[in-house]
């Protein structure tokens, strides 16, 4: 049987492959957006954009252009093109977090698959009413932890699987947001606000919640935590700092200085290019970059913004089965990797998101194994996970291959109700339960 484009794909009936590209409408054409639609443009005989929803006029057309996407098929928003009839099989919806409910349910309702960025919503009552519509709608759902589609997770876990370590008693783990990756996210950009986004630990560690819960495989039975905004307010801004950074006399001798973070990525690339790219839309020239700083929000003072997320938390996991799990994430690092020690009844395995070692206590000698690619952030693809998740996303549908999408609708809510517990549990000082 030949799949046509009017006929909704059933999740759990995906078994047979298509003899068409399928057909993708980007709704949000930022960062990730632009990032998801890249990767399936490297397979033209499985996947096409087709279709784009994104409010900024020059982003739009560049992305349109750049996928000649006429425009019957450019939408100023996502709200517009849900007026229309499924014009595509897939939406990838990456627009900002508080529009993730509304965006996901009512292209599920319209018989769009769809492949939905993290987190799912910023409330459990929206991530319920996300799983409601797929369940409703039998869609196929992919959401965006990256992490789960990485060489590196998979090596881990086949070494868990084959008994490496033995059973797993308890984990370390540390997420490094780095500082400047931080500033420009969290204190600078679009993160920086719960009200206008969400939590610091659903914004940018479902990641790491829900990897944990995967490595264990078991569900959390309670959760403690700890953390708050420690550095970044006005109490700790240096005597004469001004309110933008290209007014500020300490500009040279400030670590978190706007101008020399990306103008200094505009000059050398790297991921300090990546976040100057995020800075001026894609324009990366001195005048763009000055521009933006002159008065957008990437050239506040890092000391005098309005953000109200925390720089550093700690999470605290029990697992169903006794296994326990410590996770860090702090600003206060260099932008490197994860670091991980999962700690057995017969070795240890410490793994760096590239690098995996395993230390037998019956040898006690020690195995490296190198995973090949480096790179724990969005501006190298998160080490190939960026990459995984849409390979897996478009051969799942496209090749009749359900099983390839591991992170669906009943994982991914498993861990983002870790991830409200979690934050119950810092806001109260209390143990919660699950």
């Amino acid at each position: 049987m030949t799949t046509t484009a009017a006929e909704p794909f059933i999740t759990g009936e995906l078994r047979v492959p298509m003899t068409r590209p399928l057909s993708l409408v980007i709704v949000g054409a930022g960062a990730r957006g632009s990032a998801y639609a890249a990767l399936a443009a490297r397979r033209p005989d499985q996947a096409r954009v087709t279709a784009v929803a994104e409010p900024r006029i020059r982003v739009r057309t560049t992305f349109a252009d750049r996928y000649g996407i006429p425009d019957a098929r450019q939408f100023d928003n996502w709200r517009d093109l849900a007026q229309l009839p499924r014009m595509a099989d897939v939406a990838v919806v990456a627009v900002q977090d508080l529009d993730h409910k509304d965006a996901a349910v009512a292209l599920a309702d319209l018989g769009y698959q769809l492949l939905l960025e993290k987190p799912m919503a910023t409330s459990e009552a929206d991530c319920e009413a996300i799983a409601d519509a797929v369940r409703r709608n039998r869609t196929a759902l992919a959401i965006a932890h990256v992490m789960r589609y990485t060489p590196y997770t998979v090596a881990l876990k086949q070494l868990l699987a084959h008994g490496a370590i033995g059973d797993i008693v308890s984990i370390q783990h540390l997420e490094p947001i780095g500082y400047y990756h931080f500033v420009h996210s969290f204190v600078r950009g679009s993160w920086r606000r719960e009200d206008e986004s969400a939590f610091l630990l659903l914004a940018k560690s479902c990641h790491d919640i829900d990897w944990l819960c995967d490595i264990v495989g078991q569900p959390v039975r309670r959760v403690s935590s700890f953390g708050s905004l420690t550095h970044f307010t006005s109490s700790n801004a240096p005597a004469g700092a001004t309110d933008r950074c290209l007014t500020c006399p300490l500009t040279k001798t400030c670590v978190y200085a706007a101008p020399r973070m990306y103008l200094d990525g505009l000059r050398h690339g790297g991921a300090k290019q990546y976040y100057a790219s995020v800075v001026t839309a894609g324009e990366l020239t001195e005048d763009a970059v000055t521009a933006a700083l002159a008065d957008g929000p990437y050239g506040r003072c890092v000391y005098h913004s309005d953000n109200d997320v925390v720089d550093h938390q700690v999470v605290n996991l029990e697992f169903d089965g006794g296994t326990t799990a410590a996770f860090t994430l702090t600003a206060f690092t260099p932008l490197e990797n994860r670091r991980t020690k999962i700690f057995g009844t017969r070795g240890q395995l410490t793994g760096d998101g590239r690098h995996l070692e395993v230390y037998d206590f019956r040898t006690e000698r020690t195995t490296v194994i190198d995973t090949d690619l480096d790179g724990s952030s969005a501006a190298d693809g998160h080490a190939g996970g960026d990459a995984g998740l849409v390979n897996a996303y478009i051969d799942a549908l496209h090749g009749g291959r359900p099983d390839l999408i591991v992170s669906g609708i009943d994982a991914s809510l498993m861990s983002h109700r870790v991830v409200f517990a979690a934050e119950r549990a810092r806001r109260t000082g209390e143990v919660v339960p699950l």
